[in-house]
């Protein structure tokens, strides 16, 4: 589910009333767009400030912010945060709080979240939190809560967002609440969510084992598995740390995998059921189907999906022109309006103990300090490590309140929350935890197996059933706030490690460069040790749920810090990371198997090698030439089998003529490839769907790229055979030929008979929505104010340039090609030069529709432009557009 549809459900009506006085009081809307507009220019005086603080903003709206104190200068992001974002700021911590219900009242999506986020206690996790962080980020937070305070306090909500005004015609909009440093912690969890790996695919190897062990048997079935779930390519796509002695690890770690392979899962062996011919009320499958119908629930504000992860790089100063090591990065995120990111810079000006921050960069609005970006000293950036951070427990309950636990019947551990419903009546909730976490199969079914009932002894009869818990790094309090301020004043890769050691949810691969001329890695995060279990019936390495009654599948602990992986400047003047492997599976510590496949990753290592090889130097235009690589690696595995399928019809091979002279690339104007997208959409839809849930039907990223290779070298697997047709068993070359033939035809009625006409940005556009008035249902006059048009844009899932789409996402009898998620920002810094960095947000700013800097950037980061990154004094000041001076209320 997109982030914002619960919100979105209650604005439509009220949406369409907008429409309307859009049409008859062109004066009165007019006011209301702008009556959100915050003054960026001239004197204020604010209570809470110790000194004066200056706020430079740029033609772009970017604020560069100079302040006498740490208190000030996070004070004044709060501040300015508030005035371009409140509304975004607000809906979040309604979300990580499990209050969406509060904010738009009666909607079954929002109190679905509500109630799924309730239950994980993201809000709970985020005070416990507070007070293990040091006093000096307490004290941060808190300043910045008192900016937030600041502009909000003596404002009415429609003076802090459009959007107020519009729910107001639906619900009662009272008085904002203050800002709490507790709701910028609480963030924290929400990134984490997003950023999440392996659960996803945890939850569908067993959905689609299921279905597969019935239909073919357990042995046929967990072949079928493993070939939609194909190991990492690691000869082929290079893990982040590689050597020679890696390999050979790996290739040992393969031949141990193919003598050994781990018996089919049964999650539910070792349990005494008592009458052979009794089953429980609730079933394994039955749970975990309950937990995928409750995660799916939760919204994801920075998207999701295969094409959530990012690329960085560095590259050491002996190989750029400056002579300086140049580091890059671009997050790959959820489209939307606005951007996830906020472009700011905060300035201490006189730099020393007392106030150590001279940073500038990329923010979360709602969050102090900057999350990727630089400062005079070092440059980071972030790319999703994706360890193996959560695991599903299948937990045997019973009707008395108790759980199975290593022979013995265990409490469950209660607790109760009140969803408050905005015009409606509260919503109670009943929370049930194991040692492993909270039970998520709970909230989104009748399933449930009498939660309230007391503990009796003896314990009550009843078969009971089953219901899985979650257990997630991110759920144990810790201290990654600290690590937001830590990495801002980081100068070195010890600095760097330090960080790391707090920055324990979400995962992220960190790479560093350094003016001094270093340039490294290391990966942070708590990653959970398991523990083999000799014998057992399930795989101990996190691919599958475990059995929570037997204490072997326990965590045995976390990968000490000094273990994780890292690099200080490598032999080969390079690191790249873009969510490939970190390691060669079977080299410790272990992290995970359901890394992305590493398609960009190897594309962007083999551009630098090659220019390395040639001679010639790296400069910032080079770096962002790589990150707009539309290099298309589906195109280099499939096009051999595509083009050798014999086609009759000189209709269909008309488009198949395509392929012949295609330089593979995945540019805007490429005939070829949108038949190719057409057909790998429809070759997908044709071998998987009939044989697994629609829940697992393929998104067509990486991991199904590596599926289908191997699945060409077998033209009789089952995956190819149609179940639709019970007496034709259909082999890999009809199916390639049926794609071929029904891409033809979609791609006729979509874009015209000729194929030399189509081209893939007619199908392929960048559509940010605005988060609540933009999506389908609200009054096109409403979309049009709110929406930035559309643009045509390259690219892909795996590829470099990440416009990626979603191959499951079909409209009736046609794919459907909108891009779901992108390069949400790009940044490229040479660390000889700060002013000569640049950074390009994907649409701008403001989140105000009225505002001329709220879809600024959007064409520049559609045609792969950048702006120039100011950071000294001198270029801020150039560079300035408007300037907002900060007072305590006795300033002369």
């Amino acid at each position: 589910m997109k982030q914002s549809n619960m919100v979105r459900r209650v604005l439509v009506a009220t949406a369409a009333v907008l429409a309307v006085v859009l049409v008859v009081g062109a004066i009165t809307v007019v006011s209301a767009l702008r009556k959100p507009l915050p003054a960026q220019s001239g004197e204020f005086r604010l209570s809470g400030l110790d000194s004066s603080v200056e706020v430079i903003r740029d033609e772009l709206g970017i604020p560069q912010i100079y302040a006498d104190s740490s208190h000030d200068l996070f004070f004044a992001q709060g501040y300015v945060h508030a005035q371009d974002r409140f509304f975004e700021m607000d809906y979040r911590r309604h979300l990580t709080a499990g209050r969406l219900s509060e904010l738009v009242g009666e909607n079954e999506s929002a109190l679905a979240a509500d109630q799924v986020i309730r239950t994980m206690g993201w809000r709970r996790v985020a005070e416990a939190e507070w007070p293990l962080l040091d006093q000096s980020s307490r004290q941060h937070l808190q300043a910045y809560a008192d900016g937030v305070n600041s502009y909000i306090s003596d404002r009415s909500p429609s003076e802090l967002g459009l959007e107020y005004t519009v729910l107001g015609f639906e619900v009662e909009v009272g008085d904002v609440a203050p800002w709490d440093p507790i709701d910028s912690l609480a963030w924290l969890k929400a990134m984490a969510w997003d950023l999440l790996a392996n659960f996803d695919d945890e939850l569908g190897r067993a959905a689609i084992y299921g279905d597969l062990a019935q239909a073919y048997g357990e042995e046929t079935g967990m072949d079928m598995v493993e070939a939609v779930f194909p190991a990492y390519p690691t000869a082929r796509n290079l893990p982040i740390v590689t050597t020679p002695d890696l390999l050979a690890a790996h290739e040992a770690f393969l031949a141990a995998e193919a003598s050994e392979r781990p018996q089919t899962p049964a999650p539910d062996a070792g349990i005494d059921r008592g009458d052979a011919a009794s089953s429980p009320e609730v079933t394994p499958t039955e749970a975990l189907a309950a937990v995928a119908d409750a995660l799916g629930a939760v919204p994801h504000p920075l998207g999701e999906g295969d094409g959530i992860g990012s690329n960085s790089w560095v590259v050491a100063g002996e190989y750029t022109a400056s002579g300086a090591p140049i580091l890059a990065n671009d997050p790959h995120l959820g489209i939307s309006q606005p951007g996830i990111w906020y472009q700011l810079g905060l300035h201490c000006r006189v730099v020393g103990p007392d106030c150590p921050y001279e940073v500038s960069g990329f923010t979360f609005a709602g969050l102090p300090a900057v999350v990727i970006g630089h400062n005079a000293d070092l440059a980071w950036g972030f790319t999703n490590l994706g360890p193996d951070s959560a695991d599903l427990f299948l937990e045997r309950t019973f009707p008395d309140g108790t759980y199975l636990r290593d022979g013995e019947r265990e409490p469950l551990v209660e607790r109760h929350e009140t969803v408050k419903v905005n015009g409606g009546d509260d919503v109670s909730l009943t929370v049930r935890s194991t040692v492993h976490g909270p039970i998520i199969s709970d909230v989104m079914t009748d399933a449930r197996q009498a939660g309230d009932t007391p503990l009796e002894d003896p314990p009550a009869s009843g078969l009971g059933g089953y219901a899985v818990a979650l257990e997630w790094t991110a759920l144990t309090p810790g201290r990654t706030g600290d690590a937001l301020f830590a990495f801002a004043t980081a100068t070195d890769a010890e600095d760097i490690a330090h960080a790391a050691t707090l920055f324990e949810v979400p995962s992220q691969n960190i790479v560093f460069a350094t003016t001094s001329g270093d340039i490294g890695y290391q990966a942070p995060g708590k990653v959970p040790v398991r523990a083999a279990v000799p014998g057992a019936p399930v795989p101990s390495d996190g691919r599958w749920p475990r059995p929570g009654w037997d204490s072997r599948y326990d965590w045995t602990g976390f990968v000490p810090p000094e273990e994780m992986p890292s690099l200080l400047n490598p032999a080969e003047g390079f690191v790249v990371t873009a969510n490939q492997m970190v390691q060669a599976p079977g080299v410790a510590p272990f992290m995970t198997l359901d890394a992305a496949y590493g398609y960009r990753s190897q594309q962007i290592r083999d551009r630098i090698t090659a220019q390395i090889d040639s001679g010639e130097k790296f400069t910032v235009g080079d770096m962002n030439d790589i990150q707009l690589d539309v290099a298309n690696p589906f195109a280099d595995m499939l096009l051999p089998s595509l083009t050798s399928v014999y086609l009759s019809d000189p209709f269909i091979r008309e488009a198949q003529d395509l392929f012949t002279d295609w330089d593979r690339r995945n540019t805007p104007d490429s005939a070829a490839a949108a038949y190719f997208s057409a057909v790998w959409s429809n070759l997908l839809k044709l071998t998987f769907w009939d044989q697994v849930p629609e829940s697992e039907r393929p998104s067509g990223g990486g991991r199904w790229l590596e599926a289908v290779r191997g699945l060409l070298e077998n033209e009789t697997s089952p995956w190819w055979d149609d179940r639709a047709t019970l007496n034709v068993v259909e082999t890999r070359d009809e199916i390639l030929t049926r794609a071929l033939v029904d891409a033809r035809n979609q791609l006729t009625v979509l874009l015209g008979k000729n194929p030399n006409g189509w081209e893939w940005g007619q199908l392929h556009q960048a559509a940010p929505e605005h988060a609540v008035l933009g999506g389908e249902g609200v009054p096109g006059v409403v979309r049009a104010l709110v929406n930035p048009s559309p643009i045509p844009v390259g690219g892909g899932s795996a590829i470099v340039d990440a416009n990626g789409w979603d191959a499951a996402d079909w409209d009736d009898d046609f794919p459907t090609f909108g891009v779901t998620t992108v390069p949400s920002m790009r940044m490229v810094v040479d660390m000889s030069d700060l002013d000569a960095a640049t950074w390009v947000n994907l649409t701008g700013n403001s989140g105000h529709p009225f505002s001329d800097n709220y879809d600024d950037q959007f064409s520049a980061w559609a045609q792969g432009s950048t702006f120039d990154w100011a950071w000294s004094r001198a270029a801020v000041e150039a560079s300035g557009d408007r300037t907002m001076t900060l007072l305590p209320p006795g300033a002369e």
